[in-house]
């Protein structure tokens, strides 16, 4: 039985790797070796009746509704161009002070992260507008095209993120597993909203960080981040501009996290609120056209279909990975290994590490999560930390050349005299901030865990 699930995990990464949709390979390999170890004598195709049940599960999840709108509030935003009005608008905030155009694409990365939740539009679009931008005054290409990287990488760890409500919801159902299995049947659960507040702080840090980062360049080598000539200086908008751009997506991003966190509102609700904030914003700066709708919505429903086919995919994938007994197997290899849970973390963080080389956190989330994540739990660890360095451990492996998908997202966003070298070299010094930060989150689990605590959201 051993040899059949190694040779299904193998065929799966094979076929991965060229370039098949990944919702079908999980499917299709997993109901392959069903049969085949149905037949050899290896596997109870019983367990397949459990799969309606687990896609109807899938329909009625109110977590997962969370998903299209958050989805839809970050395309609207996007087509609204309310990065072209921040980036403008701020980048005179600074005035002639080296650096000021950096720390102001970063505050607008920022800003951005916590509104639309998805990467790869947040690094194409600092990549379109704020890239040329800093070439164009004058930055150093290493550090602008790094830079941007990171800051369209905060996505991935500034609520409210995609990946944030998909791990929140798999996490759930690991502590929920982990509980039974140890003999606790009134278990307590883990909620997005617990991730959302536990991400808060350590996505302030990074941004402080990375800040601090062209601060000390503009310190040290103020050629590479000149400041605005005095032209452009005599051409700043007014700051009643500047506030007027900043206020309304500052004031949805209050509106959805403070609803989460002060227990007004399900993530689900929030969402809600959130798209049809994005939509008013949109129609309140005269850009809500039919097209731009029409765009919106299609784009909303690619980007569902594809969470939720891969979502099927993985469950089938879980199911048969299950009846061939892998789980008991990543228990036994994890519970054995010398050192216990601490261990056990490392090994896990370094296998996602390296996957999210060759798979988008979807895929991740959906299938290594579930298989690690209860046995982590049942030795202890917390689920809102251990979701916290998951996010933040992907984060940097989406940074980390050469196979790091914001790379690529900017690559394809960059001028063409930007070489493809000069990016991996521009996010070095901001991969080393990412690895500090998450060495800082392992070593002091209360910066993740002390404002779900204060906050009081667990779900009992």
């Amino acid at each position: 039985m051993e040899w059949l699930l190694l040779l299904m995990v193998l065929t799966i990464f094979a076929a991965l790797m060229s370039g098949f949709p990944v919702a079908f390979v999980l499917a299709g390999v997993s109901l392959l070796f069903a049969g085949l170890g149905t037949l050899l004598g290896m596997f109870d195709h019983g367990l397949m009746s459990a799969m309606p049940n687990r896609l109807f599960g899938i329909m009625l999840n109110q977590t997962l509704v969370a998903v299209p709108l958050f989805v839809l509030m970050g395309v609207l935003l996007e087509k609204a161009r309310v990065a072209d009005d921040l980036l403008e608008n701020m980048s005179a905030l600074f005035g002639r002070r080296p650096g000021g155009l950096g720390l102001s694409m970063m505050l607008v990365g920022a800003i951005l992260a916590a509104s639309t939740g998805i990467v790869g539009a947040t690094v194409v679009t600092l990549g379109l507008i704020a890239l040329p931008v800093m070439l164009r005054r004058g930055y150093d290409p290493r550090l602008a095209s790094g830079s941007v990287a990171a800051a369209g990488t905060l996505g991935q760890i500034i609520p409210p993120s995609i990946i944030l409500v998909l791990l929140g919801d798999q996490l759930a159902n690991a502590y929920t597993q982990a509980q039974l299995e140890q003999g606790i049947f009134s278990p307590e659960t883990v909620a997005v909203s617990d991730l959302f507040s536990g991400a808060l702080i350590p996505g302030l840090i990074l941004v402080s960080a990375y800040a601090a980062y062209i601060l000390f360049v503009a310190w040290r080598q103020p050629e590479r981040v000149p400041g605005l000539s005095e032209a452009e200086l005599a051409e700043r908008p007014p700051i009643s501009r500047l506030l007027f751009a900043l206020a309304p997506p500052i004031a949805l991003i209050v509106l959805v996290l403070g609803s989460i966190m002060s227990g007004i509102a399900t993530p689900t609700e929030a969402a809600a609120v959130g798209a049809v904030g994005a939509l008013l914003l949109a129609f309140a700066k005269r850009r809500l056209t039919f097209p731009v709708l029409h765009e919106s919505l299609t784009g909303t429903l690619r980007v569902t279909a594809m969470v939720f086919m891969i979502f099927i995919g993985a469950s089938i994938f879980s199911l048969v990975f299950r009846g061939f007994g892998g789980d008991e197997m990543v228990h036994d290899l994890l519970s054995g290994l010398p050192g216990g849970a601490m261990t056990a973390l490392l090994i896990v963080m370094v296998i996602v590490f390296l996957l999210g080389f060759m798979l988008d956190f979807i895929e991740i989330t959906f299938v290594v999560v579930p298989i690690v994540a209860p046995v982590l739990l049942m030795m202890g660890i917390d689920p809102i930390w251990l979701g916290i360095l998951l996010a933040v451990n992907l984060q940097t492996s989406f940074l980390t050349p050469p196979f790091g998908f914001s790379l690529f997202y900017l690559r394809g966003a960059a001028p063409a005299s930007i070489r493809t070298g000069q990016i991996y070299r521009g996010v070095l010094p901001f991969i080393a901030i990412q690895i500090a930060v998450l060495a800082l989150l392992v070593i002091f689990p209360d910066i993740v865990t002390w404002l779900p605590e204060r906050l009081d959201v667990r779900t009992p």
